[in-house]
């Protein structure tokens, strides 16, 4: 299992990202949130761009974001190897996806927990990774949504059975009890688990 830390719940950005870059974490899980999509909002692409200062670990980007179009070609520019953003969006998502592409980069939709997987159904050949939201978006340090077990199954069902070598991402309430109900997915994404430890690598360890 590949592991994925975000920092939402950092409260000291440089400090974690250092500590984080001498770990085998995976992916920087970075939460961009525009205040609209979801409630919360995440500091600005103009502070987030240095984060190769820190960090050499490639980037895991999740956009909450009403207007993806504007944030796609900003964080195109990081160590960037995934971008998502939500399926929920009112937006047209085959262009949407196109577009990451043509950066070269991994392209993925996310999706909530109330959103029917079968949603995802018309993109499928264009994507590289479908999110699973196991949290409502937009807030760190949430509990996973023990239904989520399911719906993940559901995803890797659906990916199998129109041969779609896509990878499943789970990110919300990860942890060491609920990883094992994560077990159909390739990578999981933790924050509030990770961040707030005093051992990083032991945390990321125990998700694996």
């Amino acid at each position: 299992m590949k592991v994925s830390a975000s920092f939402l719940s950092s409260r000291d950005l440089v400090k974690d990202l250092r500590a984080l870059d001498l770990t085998d974490v995976d992916y920087i899980h970075l939460d961009i949130m525009d205040g609209k999509f979801v409630n919360n909002k995440t500091m600005p692409y103009s502070e987030l761009k240095n984060i190769y200062k820190y960090t050499s670990k490639r980037l895991d980007v999740h956009l909450m974001v009403e207007d993806p179009e504007k944030y796609i070609p900003l964080y195109a520019t990081l160590n960037t190897e995934y971008i998502v953003f939500h399926v929920e969006v009112d937006k047209d998502i085959t262009k949407l996806l196109k577009m990451i592409k043509q950066y070269g980069i991994k392209a993925g939709l996310s999706i909530k927990p109330n959103t029917k997987v079968n949603e995802l159904v018309p993109y499928l050949p264009y994507l590289d990774m479908v999110l699973v939201m196991s949290v409502e978006p937009g807030k760190g340090g949430q509990s996973f949504i023990e239904e989520s077990e399911e719906r993940i199954k559901e995803v890797r069902e659906l990916l199998n059975s129109y041969n779609i070598p896509a990878v499943i991402n789970v990110d919300g309430g990860v942890n060491d009890k609920t990883v094992s109900k994560c077990r159909d997915a390739d990578i999981v994404t933790a924050g509030s688990y990770i961040i707030n430890s005093d051992n990083f690598q032991t945390k990321i360890s125990s998700l694996r």
